[in-house]
């Protein structure tokens, strides 16, 4: 009797022990108890993680710089190949509003008849303004036929071969193209030179012109159609005694930029040299 009295009493006391400190860690009251015991597991913890993260991470940079080495590679592949594809976009965005302008301009003059050329050469001579086109005899391209741009003038077609043309520029120093002043309806010559300037000749004495005016193909010569644009005056030298002014002229076409043209093919030109009186020596 006195053994099970008293197991009945310690399993009592160790219930009542265990309830009590049951809720004092509920309570909180033994948390400063419970940080100070584990504290030193806790250092250990941290001490062997970080030690782990060190020898994991020296075994695998390696592996893990060639991967970021190769994938870099990758990525620079695939910005130049989006780079490329930019610029052909690009290309091809400005060959399509030139060719939408050439389009327009040939909607909008339908009395002539048009073959579209691409630019593919210059002449590399200083002294001489030629352009190259893709275009020739097999395409009915023949030589004086007038070359144009939704600008206005170029030029016209000085030689021929089958598959390709040479258009000589109104900026040549042998280019001559009868012009018409649109304000006064004065009739000039428009001549090219060695520094590609343009200058407006025989334009009379008594004929008040403006900068700004804007010169127009005249139908005279026979070598252009009338009214195609060319340029507007620029410059005006008036001497006294002299019989006709002289103006210098602005081009409406930017000849260094030129990318495709329209050759007009239905203007037949009219060859005027012979019907031309030479001076007797």
């Amino acid at each position: 009797m006195n053994r099970s009295t008293s197991r009945a009493i310690r399993i009592i006391i160790i219930s009542v022990v265990a309830v009590g400190l049951l809720a004092l860690a509920f309570g909180g009251y033994l948390t400063p108890l419970f940080s100070v015991g584990l504290k030193p597991f806790i250092t250990a913890q941290r001490w062997v993680s970080t030690r782990y993260m060190a020898i994991y991470d020296f075994v695998t940079a390696p592996r893990d710089v060639a991967s970021l080495r190769t994938r870099n590679t990758e990525l620079e592949s695939e910005v130049s190949r989006l780079q490329t594809q930019i610029i052909e976009l690009q290309q091809q965005i400005s060959e399509n509003r030139i060719l939408y302008a050439l389009l327009d301009f040939a909607r909008a003059n339908p009395e002539h008849e048009y073959v579209a050329a691409s630019v593919i050469g210059r002449d590399p001579s200083p002294f001489m303004q030629y352009i190259l086109i893709d275009k020739g005899s097999n395409d009915g391209i023949r030589r004086g036929m007038p070359v144009v741009t939704q600008q206005g003038l170029v030029g016209r077609v000085d030689a021929v071969t089958a598959n390709a043309a040479r258009v000589m520029l109104i900026t040549d120093q042998n280019s001559s193209v009868n012009v018409r002043l649109q304000t006064t309806q004065t009739e000039a010559v428009l001549h090219g030179s060695q520094t590609s300037d343009l200058t407006v000749e025989n334009l009379p004495q008594d004929v008040q012109i403006v900068e700004g005016d804007l010169v127009l193909t005249s139908s005279l010569g026979g070598t252009y159609p009338a009214n195609i644009f060319v340029g507007q005056i620029q410059v005006i030298h008036k001497a006294e005694g002299q019989l006709f002014q002289i103006a210098s002229m602005q081009p409406v076409v930017s000849f260094n930029a030129l990318q495709a043209v329209l050759i007009i093919t239905n203007f037949q030109p009219v060859e005027t040299q012979p019907l031309i009186p030479t001076a007797v020596p």
